[in-house]
């Protein structure tokens, strides 16, 4: 039977993604100075302010400060009407050092050995029904505030945008699981005043349908069909919306792991990402099994996998690996007899997944926004500055989980 499925996502600009930028933002400077940094960085943002709190082990002093005021900048927080603006905001820090009784769980004389951060569960899930594996009303929903944001800073076709907004995409899809046609389009986005509401509403509906939709479309010419004349759209459904970003709603690190993973597609457990170095497996792990994910699928095992992996707090090796397919696996395999070769190939303690990934590097700001799955690997060059006067200047590779590289191997294990 025919259903609909709907995801969210949130722009750079939302006060929990404000919070979370700032949290990687602080993760990546310690781990460019201080490869075996242990971070754990929560960050609140309200009017006119920036509160960090959190657990820390370095060898490396920054100024905390500088970096909250430099990606609030970054984001477009740049005019004291928001209420809240990089250079006037206050930014208080409580940071202190990690515990020592956490720190023994992790930390040992063999790296290989080294513990799991902390117990949980992870999941990793990928789909065979976009080109980058990911679940499609998530994939359009990034793509929309993207292309929303650089509206923004291009300032032309669009003059009025600030930088809070959320977007929301229904999907039609077949009896057979295929997305047929879009079915509703949800987006509020911030904005400057007007002088009269209802020709605001009436702009900014037009401005989103005529202008936005259509750069969607250019850019995604391999789901333009799936756009039609009878989509549903809400634009600003609640009017008004000029009080946005931290002054309008309290933000914290952490509260949209559903918009950094799957859109609500497979499964999560639980654990948010961003201000946590890799030695903490809700952060590490996760990657981890999108890799895995992401490989079997793209290999043929099957059209959608779901993987799991379980830790405890202190022990290197997992408690457990669970494959779900969903009913499309392409072998002859139980999917627990899937998981026993996935253990084979992958190792999934926590220093090799570190390793394998390229973990202990500064590559976390650009996860912070629009989703940490289904992004493109690439090679960048970044400079980091402490207060002493020293620079940094590192090449990473980011989003080393979304690489197909383990595909020959896979293919060979399983005999396709």
């Amino acid at each position: 039977m025919a259903y609909l499925f709907t995801s969210e996502s949130v722009s750079e600009g939302h006060p929990d993604k404000v919070a979370d930028q700032i949290s990687d933002a602080l993760i990546d400077n310690f781990l460019a100075f201080d490869a075996d940094s242990k971070v754990a960085c929560e960050t609140l943002v309200t009017t006119g302010q920036v509160i960090l709190a959190g657990e820390v082990k370095s060898n490396t002093y920054l100024d905390v400060q500088q970096i909250a005021r430099d990606v609030i900048k970054k984001i477009g927080y740049t005019k004291s009407e928001y209420m809240f603006e990089a250079n006037s905001c206050g930014v208080l820090s409580a940071i202190h050092e990690q515990s020592a009784d956490i720190n023994q769980g992790v930390d040992r004389k063999t790296p290989e050995e080294q513990g799991a951060g902390d117990q949980g569960m992870m999941f990793g899930y990928a789909t065979n029904e976009t080109e980058n594996y990911m679940p499609l009303a998530l994939d359009l929903s990034h793509k929309l505030l993207k292309e929303l944001a650089a509206l923004r800073r291009e300032n032309t076709a669009i003059t009025y945008l600030r930088p809070d907004a959320k977007s929301q995409v229904t999907l039609e899809y077949s009896d057979d699981n295929v997305p047929v046609r879009i079915d509703a389009i949800v987006i509020s986005t911030q904005h400057d005043d007007f002088d009269e509401e209802t020709a605001m509403l009436a702009k900014i509906k037009k401005d989103i349908i005529e202008i936005l939709i259509p750069r969607i479309i250019a850019k995604n010419p391999e789901h333009a069909h799936l756009f039609n004349d009878k989509i549903n759209y809400h634009i600003n459904p609640t009017g008004k919306f000029v009080i946005g970003g931290p002054h309008g709603d309290t933000g914290l690190t952490g509260r949209k792991i559903i918009v950094d993973t799957y859109g609500g597609k497979g499964a999560h457990g639980g654990g948010a990402f961003s201000g946590k170095d890799p030695s903490k497996v809700d952060r590490s792990a996760a990657y981890a099994t999108r890799h895995i994910a992401k490989n079997l699928v793209a290999a043929g095992v099957a059209d959608e996998i779901l993987v799991q992996v379980s830790y405890a707090i202190g022990v290197a090796e997992p408690m457990g690996i669970f494959i779900e397919t969903y009913g499309t696996s392409k072998v002859n395999l139980t999917n627990g007899e899937i998981a026993k070769k996935v253990a084979a190939i992958f190792d999934m303690r926590p220093y090799f997944i570190e390793q394998r990934l390229k973990l202990r590097n500064p590559i976390y700001s650009e996860t912070a926004a629009y989703g940490h799955m289904g992004r493109t690997p690439e090679v960048v060059t970044k400079t980091f500055s402490a207060p002493g006067g020293e620079e940094k200047t590192v090449t990473v590779e980011l989003f080393t989980w979304e690489k197909l590289d383990y595909v020959d191997q896979i293919k060979t294990a399983f005999g396709l």
